[in-house]
Parts: structure tokens; sequence; C-alpha cells
């Protein structure tokens, strides 16, 4: 595993799987490793707001392609509603539990910007289902009180 050198950005993403189906703490380390060798992410936000950290905060994950060696990778469980489709079903303790660690993390990077994984350039995936750089725009670096 690679050490990560800085944190220019907390990349917020979504597992992709239906909201109505849990997708376990070793589902998602599996697909990673599966995938990439290690696990993908530093945070996991379960569907009950418990935050699972992952991958410690000095180590680069492999969640956002061309910024890994810059930024922190933040999940949350869901993504797809019942049937499928791409859809913002953060549950209300999600949404609680991801504003806090965000804020959390910008206090330890104060110039780390939060975005959406589908805010990145050339990312062709709807990731995480909802405009996470406009919701968390009070928490980004200028606008922090």
């Amino acid at each position: 595993m690679k050490e990560l050198k800085t944190v220019k950005l907390l990349v917020v993403h979504c597992t992709a799987t239906r909201c109505n189906k849990p997708f376990s703490v070793e589902s998602l380390i599996n697909c990673g490793v599966g995938k990439y060798g290690q696990c993908s992410y530093h945070y996991y936000v379960r569907l009950d707001g418990t935050v699972v950290p992952l991958l410690p905060e000095s180590v680069q994950g492999v969640h956002a392609r061309g910024y890994n060696s810059c930024s922190l990778g933040v999940v949350y469980e869901g993504g797809l509603d019942a049937q499928g489709n791409a859809y913002d079903t953060r549950t209300a303790e999600q949404k609680h539990t991801l504003y806090a660690l965000l804020k959390e993390l910008t206090r330890s990077y104060p110039e780390a910007r939060i975005i959406g994984h589908r805010e990145l350039p050339h990312v062709a995936k709807d990731c995480p289902c909802f405009p996470a750089s406009k919701e968390y725009a009070d928490l980004q670096p200028g606008n922090r009180g």
C-alpha cells in the first residue's frame, strides 16, 4: 500500500447498492481487494449512521482514479433505489453522520475541498447520487466558520 502524500480532496462516494439490501463491511472490503488488491476507502457510513474506519488516513486509497494520491475516500451504503436506479438513498442518520465526519476531516485538512466522485473530470457515474460539493458548501475552504 502506498503512503498518502497530501490531502487536497475529500471524495464522497456511494456503494451503488440497493437501499433495501444491506452491504456488509466485509463485502465492501472484498470488492476493493478483488479489484485493486486492497480496500478502496478510508471511511464507510452504514445505513444506521455508524462510521467504520477502513484505511488509515496515511494510506492511499483506490477510489478516484488520478486523485488517489491527494484524497481521502468516504463512502456511504446505498445509492440505488429498491429497483436498482441511481438515487440519493441516504438515511437521516447517514446525512447527519456524513456531515459530522466531513466537518471533522476538514479540521484536520483545512485546505481540502469536498467533492462527489461524479464531480471529478472524466467520471461517467452518478456516484454519490447527490451534489456533494453543494450540499457541503459551508464546509468548503473559505466558507468554514
